[in-house]
């Protein structure tokens, strides 16, 4: 997809879930279950999924406390196509993968792109969302424009992201890393930092929000990325969770779930992570 038309997506058609959602602390714990009728080997099991509650319209905390969000539906309806029962645990996002090595948890679902490092501490399902890296900056900001520009500069990004691997790939830049999206970006605002590396939908309903004020995305995207489910290496879920996603896929349930957060249509997902464009 081009930029245009990716940035289109998320400009018209993010939902509208709060920001500034609290990160909870490792040990915390929300519960949500998904029931369905499927006949396979893990029907009525009850697997642990982490999210980390920070990253909207993904995942955050709603009103009420309660897990929302576009990752957070799709979990749903793909816990309930697979006959399996999901309980939710809250964790930072740097502790998702070493939680998943150590078996803490069964499944992760919280924007995390598909990447050959992770493939090889984790096994990810099938793609279940279409992404990439954005550049924003201060809406007064007229001498960044694209990477290059970027050169020497003070990047603000979230630990163990994407986008922190890409902005410690810029040459002399000044990275420094936040436990969470919202707080890059509110480094940003605060005129700490010259800029935020950061996945494009989240930065995006962050300035379409207006919960952080003065800043706007340039540049074209920086690369082309996947959000996978992932497990842990071997995990007897996997086939179940795969089968599940295509099956939702297939009926229209994940179409109705896209549309419900962006407004629009869903791309074409492939069955497969292409090799990434960072």
């Amino acid at each position: 997809m081009g930029r245009s038309h990716f940035i289109k997506y998320f400009l018209t058609g993010l939902g509208t879930a709060a920001i500034l959602s609290a990160c909870e602390n490792s040990g915390s714990n929300t519960s949500s279950t998904s029931k369905g009728n499927s006949q396979t080997a893990t029907a009525g099991k009850t697997i642990k999924v982490a999210t980390e509650p920070a990253f909207p319209p993904f995942e955050s905390k709603g009103s009420g406390n309660e897990l929302v969000g576009f990752d957070i539906d799709l979990i749903k309806a793909a816990g309930q196509a697979a006959g399996l029962t999901i309980e939710f645990q809250s964790l930072p996002f740097d502790g998702i993968i070493p939680g998943l090595q150590a078996n803490t948890i069964d499944a992760a679902i919280s924007s995390i792109t598909i990447t050959p490092e992770r493939a090889q501490a984790v096994s990810f399902s099938r793609p279940y969302f279409r992404a990439g890296l954005a550049i924003a900056i201060r809406q007064d900001n007229t001498t960044i424009t694209n990477l290059d520009s970027l050169k020497g500069k003070k990047i603000a990004v979230q630990i163990g992201t994407t986008g922190s691997k890409k902005a410690k790939s810029i040459s002399g830049a000044q990275v420094r890393e936040f436990d969470s999206a919202p707080l890059a970006l509110q480094e940003l605002a605060n005129g700490n930092v010259d800029a935020v590396i950061n996945d494009a939908p989240v930065t995006i309903e962050a300035i379409k929000s207006g919960n952080i004020k003065g800043l706007k995305v340039v540049g074209q995207l920086l690369t082309e990325e996947y959000y996978g489910i992932a497990l842990p290496k071997n995990s007897p879920n996997l086939n179940a969770i795969n089968t599940a996603l295509a099956k939702i896929i297939s009926d229209g349930t994940y179409a109705q779930i896209y549309k419900k957060w962006f407004n629009t249509e869903p791309p074409q997902l492939p069955e497969t992570a292409p090799a990434s464009t960072s």
